[in-house]
């Protein structure tokens, strides 16, 4: 344990417990470019969505809108990382090979929705065309009610299968249920440009009996067979593509703490999820643990999740459904503060559930698009030595400004994302979030109306492991594209050239060099082709004639140096 940073989370967890106004202290903490910003959506019994089965054409369109409508909402409030559940109860949301169709898209089990409607493959085109990541949620070891369809297709092939009145569930130490669950998560990777696989309830059920300590049912055979089923996962994933994130949201205590106790129930101890050491070992690339409590019982632990992160990511899930009477007596300030903290010790944030947050209890969606005031990027998925993305190339005109404050920007490049930025400073600051307008952009090319004439723009690539490039800047105007004679001129009186006397024109403007104007003067009040500057600062000018049919043309640049 590194002191500085113990002594640090020290501080951050007394403070935030005992002195109420610490809090206007995070207040002015800068936001990061790189943040996951994360929404499980859930789909079992239609909680998140969908509402409407899809069982006609129609119906069919009303579950897309109700899914682009959460889409919409999230991107709003600059989220980038969508969790959906794509296998329920071992049952799925999209046409499997390996296991049937859940009830939750057409209201009846093994039922498919035809008219060659995909809703996985539907809900990653959606997110991504918004810069979103889509993580494929995977309920592993829960297999549903044992009437289910699931788990009576599961029973039929030879699983061992024990039912408990919260539902029935695989046994872990069942030698094919690694195999049998990395097939599935393979089969997801294989058919669907899926940017993450988050494995749920991967460990052992809550009701089942505790160790006997013979016949291979030891606490350290349990954490083995959890294991293995994730590095069965993990393999096959990797294998097909080694840039999609794997994740799984453990339980949020990893294990007792020497000053605080997990009250008998984390990770390691009670269910076998060995996910610190899932982490070291490069299984997992991300965990989401869900910490979904408040006080003690969340401060010491987000510490310690930080301080075994192996330097991979961890995105702390929150209790946002608390936030709802019927769920809990949570306030607005416990998430809230929480967000704060976790986010000033380089955590992400997770909320649980979709629904508590889009229809903003207590004012949680307002507070989210607040506290994520810019986009930001996911993290880059480390553990893995991709090569780095190359650098977009020019096109002819990378940057048109138009005279109708339109601005179009067009690159060249081979890469899956580019990332968009502007500011009023040239070079454009890359590192700067608030100057990210689009992330994960899978075009080469951007139209904008009605854009402030005073930007510059620049671009990166970035490449399928979130890994970005250098910029390509729009050419510097004042440095690069400045003639080299300039206009005449007294500090009072600019003289203009011989064809603007010759020209019609019925106004002229003065701008400046990054094209805003800064003066509009009627032609009228131009005497022997010459016009007043005197009101206009020292400074570098251009100048431009229009006609009364708006057909214009640049008369040159000036230099007022008093």
């Amino acid at each position: 344990m590194k002191k500085s940073f113990f002594l640090a989370l020290c501080c951050v967890f007394v403070c935030t417990i005992q002195a109420q106004t610490i809090l206007s202290d995070y207040l002015t903490q800068p936001i990061p470019k790189r943040e996951t910003r994360a929404v499980w959506l859930t789909t079992l019994a239609n909680l998140d969505w969908p509402k409407t089965y899809a069982t006609s054409p129609e119906t069919i369109e009303q579950q897309k809108k109700e899914l682009t409508d959460i889409l919409d909402s999230y991107q709003k409030a600059n989220i980038n990382t969508v969790l959906l559940q794509a296998r329920v109860r071992a049952a799925t949301i999209y046409p499997s090979d390996i296991e049937p169709w859940d009830r939750c898209i057409t209201g009846v089990e093994g039922k498919a929705p035809g008219f060659g409607y995909d809703p996985l493959a539907f809900a990653i085109a959606e997110c991504h065309k918004r810069g979103m990541e889509l993580h494929a949620w995977i309920a592993t070891i829960p297999v549903g009610a044992k009437s289910s369809l699931g788990c009576q297709t599961l029973t039929k092939k030879g699983f061992r299968i024990r039912n408990f009145s919260t539902g029935s569930y695989l046994d872990p130490s069942d030698p094919r249920v690694p195999d049998y669950l990395a097939n599935i998560c393979a089969e997801i990777v294989r058919k669907y440009d899926v940017d993450g696989i988050n494995l749920d309830y991967i460990r052992y059920p809550d009701g089942w009996p505790r160790p006997t300590y013979q016949d291979g049912d030891t606490p350290d055979d349990r954490r083995y067979n959890i294991t293995q089923i994730v590095r069965a996962i993990h393999d096959q994933v990797k294998a097909l593509k080694p840039w999609v994130k794997m994740s799984c949201s453990p339980i949020g205590k990893y294990s007792d703490l020497s000053r605080y106790s997990s009250k008998n129930f984390n990770a390691r101890d009670r269910v076998a999820q060995e996910a610190q050491e899932w982490l070291r070992t490069g299984l997992m690339d991300q965990l989401y643990p869900m910490q979904y409590f408040r006080g003690e019982n969340y401060y010491p632990f987000i510490a310690d999740w930080m301080e075994n992160n192996y330097d991979r990511e961890i995105v702390t899930g929150l209790g946002t459904y608390f936030l709802d009477p019927r769920e809990g007596n949570w306030r607005l300030d416990d998430i809230t503060r929480q967000m704060y903290v976790s986010r000033a010790i380089g955590m992400g944030h997770a909320h649980f559930r979709s629904w508590f947050l889009t229809s903003n209890k207590q004012g949680i969606y307002d507070f989210e698009k607040q506290f994520n005031a810019t986009l930001a990027l996911p993290q880059v998925t480390k553990g893995s030595k991709p090569v780095a993305a190359p650098m977009p190339a020019s096109a002819a005109s990378f940057v048109q400004h138009r005279d109708d404050n339109s601005v179009t920007i067009s690159w060249k490049g081979v890469s899956p994302y580019y990332n968009i930025y502007a500011s009023r400073a040239y070079p454009v600051d890359i590192k700067n979030p608030h100057n990210l307008l689009f992330a994960r952009y899978s075009g080469t090319f951007l139209q904008f109306r009605n854009a402030n004439p005073s930007l510059h723009y620049a671009v990166t690539a970035m490449n399928r492991y979130g890994m970005e490039s250098a910029a390509l800047q729009e050419q510097n105007v004042q440095a690069a594209s400045l003639p080299s004679s300039l206009l005449q001129n007294d500090g009072n009186t600019l003289l203009l050239p011989a064809k603007a006397k010759l020209a019609d024109f019925d106004h002229y403007e003065l701008l400046d060099v990054q094209g805003r104007t800064i003066r509009s003067v009627n032609s009228r009040l131009v005497r022997q082709n010459q016009l007043n500057i005197a009101a206009l600062p020292d400074g570098m000018y251009q100048v431009k004639g229009y006609t009364k049919k708006k057909a214009h043309h640049a008369l040159g640049y000036f230099l007022i140096r008093r």
